[in-house]
């Protein structure tokens, strides 16, 4: 009897395989027509491949786990819909991560069409229910871990929203960061330059165009693991001060600046950018990756902040990312499908808790509202699509240590973050820029008439073993 039950059991679980294999190829042929037109291959759960037969730019394979995958991913349909059906593992990406993140906005294009919607309903509700992972996963959400008390950039919630994203361990950000553990955008000399090379390039260019001097004081607001402070010591001689709210960048930091033997000319503190006042005045100061943590409507009192702690004269290099689809008024009629679509509802619940970004006209408005002047501003749009690449091609190499590490939602997250973070960059709808501003000592700026001075100084190599002998 109990083998007639095995039995009987096997036969349902098969039929029910078979009927959710019908109906998620009728829903895919729908949504990206029949598999010649394809440029992905798709692979289901029973081992059954349809072979895309487009000649792929960037070859991957949709990996579908379970039955139910294709239901749990589109009803209702989100963006953040399909990123927890991917770091549920119910769906999965076998190759090209960069090129697969494409197919979110193929799915909201086509569902913008009542026809594709009622030609799929049928199909996607026929598929097996079963949300346990998807529950599991929502309880790893930034509201679930952060101090939901507070309100939205309030100190304490600050705090919260940035050790939530830094603070998953440093030896997980030792894996796929360069050897300074530089966590943004570098500046590439030429596509075949090396990540190391070009992070270094781009802390001696943010130093260069601050025209640090010796014996000046800088002020890095969000330091990291205190890249650029060791820099700016070791190779302009400068006093540089970092402030971070992660406790384990902070510690991380000094055990690197001791190692170096920089104590005496740079350090690292536990400090809000709102609290910099009790730091002393400055000379010159960096933000690099940091004014994407503040929000857009505390602009103002990030910028005015920063202009109270510079001496009359001093400047202030501002890099960050920006959007450029915040600078294009929306219709009615698109907030509310951007709204119902939870467009970036994925970054904000796994990634940067509370971030908002605003266009280039709310960053310069609210640095000159605060007293400063635009004196420059550069896009490195190109090089940060450089720089995710090959974060995401170093995070994949080292998928089984930061498994073990992380665990198998921390490091989909990471991967699947940065590899749409790319395709942002490549098509246009990111931006980051470095914007040079100056606090005028009775209208003089303090800087030279043209940018030659910026290039005319080759970026300098560190001695030998320097940064090797900082890492922990």
């Amino acid at each position: 009897m109990e083998s007639d039950d095995a039995s009987g059991n096997l036969d349902v679980r098969s039929e029910v395989s078979s009927s959710a294999l019908r109906h998620s190829r009728r829903v895919l042929a729908a949504l990206f027509g029949p598999p010649a037109h394809r440029h992905f291959d798709v692979r289901y759960w029973d081992g059954s491949v349809e072979r895309g037969g487009a000649a792929p730019d960037w070859p991957f394979t949709l990996v579908f786990t379970r039955p139910g995958a294709l239901r749990r991913m589109l009803v209702p349909p989100s963006e953040l819909a399909i990123a927890e059906a991917y770091l549920a593992g119910d769906v999965d990406v076998e190759g090209d991560l960069s090129a697969a993140v494409t197919i979110a906005d193929a799915i909201y294009g086509q569902l913008r069409s009542p026809r594709v919607i009622a030609s799929i309903t049928r199909d996607l509700l026929a598929l097996p229910k079963d949300d346990t992972r998807i529950d599991k996963v929502r309880q790893l959400r930034a509201d679930h871990r952060i101090a939901t008390r507070a309100r939205p950039h309030e100190p304490q919630r600050d705090r919260a929203a940035i050790q939530y994203h830094y603070d998953v361990g440093n030896d997980f950000y030792q894996l796929w960061l360069d050897e300074r553990m530089v966590y943004s955008c570098a500046y590439f000399a030429s596509p075949s330059m090396t990540l190391d090379a070009a992070q270094e390039a781009k802390l001696d260019l943010v130093c260069r165009k601050l025209r640090l001097h010796p014996g000046e004081r800088l002020l890095d607001v969000g330091c990291g693991w205190g890249a650029l402070v060791m820099h700016a010591a070791q190779h302009y001689d400068v006093q540089a001060v970092g402030i971070t709210l992660s406790q384990q960048q902070l510690a991380l930091a000094r055990d690197r600046i001791d190692a170096a033997g920089l104590a005496s000319r740079c350090h690292v503190e536990l400090c809000d950018y709102r609290d910099v006042s009790r730091l002393g005045v400055f000379d010159k100061a960096a933000s690099v990756g940091m004014v994407e943590h503040v929000g857009v409507e505390h602009l103002p009192e990030y910028f005015a902040s920063i202009h109270q702690a510079l001496h009359p004269g001093g400047l202030f290099l501002n890099h960050g990312i920006v959007s450029l689809e915040a600078a294009h008024p929306l219709s009615l009629g698109e907030r509310i499908e951007r709204k119902l679509w939870r467009r970036d509802a994925f970054i904000d619940q796994y990634v940067f808790p509370d971030g908002k970004l605003g266009p280039l006209q709310a960053v310069v408005g609210s640095a000159e509202s605060s007293g400063f002047e635009t004196r420059d501003v550069e896009s490195l749009r190109e090089h940060y699509v450089l720089t995710l690449r090959e974060w995401v091609k170093r995070l994949e190499t080292h998928e089984r240590q930061a498994i073990d590490l992380v665990g198998q939602h921390t490091y989909r997250v990471w991967r699947l973050y940065m590899a749409a973070a790319g395709h942002a960059f490549a098509q246009g709808q990111l931006n980051v820029l470095q914007t040079l501003l100056a606090k005028p000592r009775d209208g003089d700026a303090m800087l030279p008439l043209t940018r030659a001075d910026l290039y005319a100084k080759p970026v300098v190599t560190p001695a030998p073993g320097t940064f090797a002998q900082s890492r922990r």
